[in-house]
């Protein structure tokens, strides 16, 4: 079975502030195991459902995207840079038009952050840094399991 976990917090729990817009806004260091057999790739998309206010959510932001992780990969060390990214690996852009990572940053209220991790059946070609949605159009038929670690994060709070 696919899993993504993170030794910084446990699914459910409080993102530490260091991986925050109020700390270092450094990734966390992610774990994955159970990579489906037949997996050619994996793909990462972190996202918060809850933007702007969790009481009237209008988007689902997109704080980071990545594609073609060999499927054998156990997982990104903390803070990890584009540059150090697993062999193959392919950025996409998130929200803030940017690729990397975008730590949590909350205008208002407790958001949760569902970090997913997708097993594909294929390695896709060079999508040029894509948008989440165009990043899960191509990949669009090519899921063989899915696995989500969320965390939450509420500005201001120590």
């Amino acid at each position: 079975m696919l899993t993504i976990r993170s030794p910084a917090f446990p699914h459910g729990g409080e993102i530490p502030r260091l991986h925050t817009c109020e700390g270092k806004d450094v990734p966390p260091a992610l774990e994955f195991a159970g990579a489906p057999q037949g997996a050619k790739s994996l793909a990462l998309v972190v996202h918060d459902p809850d933007a702007p206010d969790p009481a009237a959510p209008r988007m689902d932001y997109v704080h980071w995207v990545l594609y073609n992780i060999p499927p054998d990969c156990k997982g990104l060390p903390q803070g990890v840079q584009e540059s150090a990214l697993p062999e193959g690996t392919l950025p996409g852009v998130n929200d803030w038009k940017k690729t990397g990572y975008g730590g949590p940053c909350p205008p208002i209220g407790r958001h949760r952050y569902f970090f997913v991790l997708s097993a594909l059946d294929t390695a896709l070609d060079d999508l040029g840094k894509p948008t989440r949605q165009k990043l899960e159009r191509a990949f669009a038929g090519h899921l063989l399991a899915k696995a989500e670690l969320m965390g939450t994060y509420e500005k201001g709070r120590k």
